[in-house]
C-alpha cells in the first residue's frame, strides 16, 4: 500500500472513531431493554421479578453511562450484569422464604398461632381491642410505648421523637397507666 493510502486510510479511520459516539440511555434503552428482560426471566422464572431485575440494570447503566463499555460491549455488559442482579434476587427471596419458614415454625412453638378458628377469633379481637386503645393514647404517649415496646433505649425515642430524653420515661409511664385504663373500660374489664 502506498504512503498516501496508507494516511488516508488512517485519517478515515481515525474519522469514523471520531465521529462514532456512544448510545445515549434512551437508544441504549430501547436496543438492549428485550434482551435484559428476556436474560431476567429466564434466570429467575417470575415476570413480575424480572420486570424489577430489569429496571435495576437500566438504573446502574443509568448512574454508569460514562463508564460503560463502548457501544460494541454495552450489549455484553448489560447481560452480565442482568445475570448478576437476577442471581442476586434469587439469592434475597431464598434468605426471604428462610427467614419467614423460620419464624413461622417458631411463633407456633411459641403458640402464636391459635390452633381453632375460636382461638384465632379470639386473638384477632385482642389485638383489635389494643389497637383501638392505642388509638385514643395521645402523642407523643403512643410514640412512647410503641418505640420502647420496639427494643429502643430513651436515648433513641427521645431522637427520633424530638423530645427531651429526660422526658421519655414519664412519657413511657403515663402512656402504660393511659393504656390500662382505656384498655379496661374497651375491653369491659371494669
Amino acid at each position: 500500500m502506498s504512503g498516501q493510502a496508507r494516511a488516508l486510510t488512517d485519517s478515515l479511520s481515525y474519522d469514523i472513531a471520531t465521529t462514532a459516539t456512544s448510545l445515549s440511555f434512551d437508544e441504549a434503552f430501547t436496543l438492549h431493554h428485550r434482551a435484559v428482560f428476556r436474560t431476567a426471566c429466564a434466570v429467575v422464572r417470575d415476570a413480575a421479578l424480572a420486570e424489577d431485575v430489569t429496571q435495576e440494570v437500566f438504573l446502574r447503566l443509568y448512574r454508569n453511562l460514562d463508564s460503560t463499555p463502548g457501544e460494541e460491549l454495552l450489549r455484553a455488559w448489560l447481560l452480565r450484569v442482568t445475570l448478576n442482579v437476577a442471581r442476586n434476587a434469587l439469592r434475597g427471596q431464598t434468605r426471604s422464604m428462610v427467614r419467614d419458614n423460620e419464624y413461622h415454625r417458631s411463633a407456633r412453638a411459641d403458640g402464636w398461632f391459635a390452633t381453632s378458628t375460636e382461638e384465632n377469633y379470639k386473638r384477632r379481637m385482642e389485638i383489635e381491642e389494643a389497637r383501638r386503645t392505642l388509638d385514643k393514647i395521645k402523642e407523643p404517649m403512643r410514640s412512647c410505648l410503641l418505640l420502647k415496646q420496639q427494643g429502643l433505649s430513651y436515648r433513641e425515642i427521645a431522637s427520633t421523637l424530638s423530645v427531651k430524653e429526660t422526658n421519655v420515661g414519664s412519657l413511657i409511664a403515663r402512656g402504660r397507666k393511659e393504656f390500662a385504663r382505656v384498655y379496661g373500660k374497651i375491653g369491659g374489664r371494669r
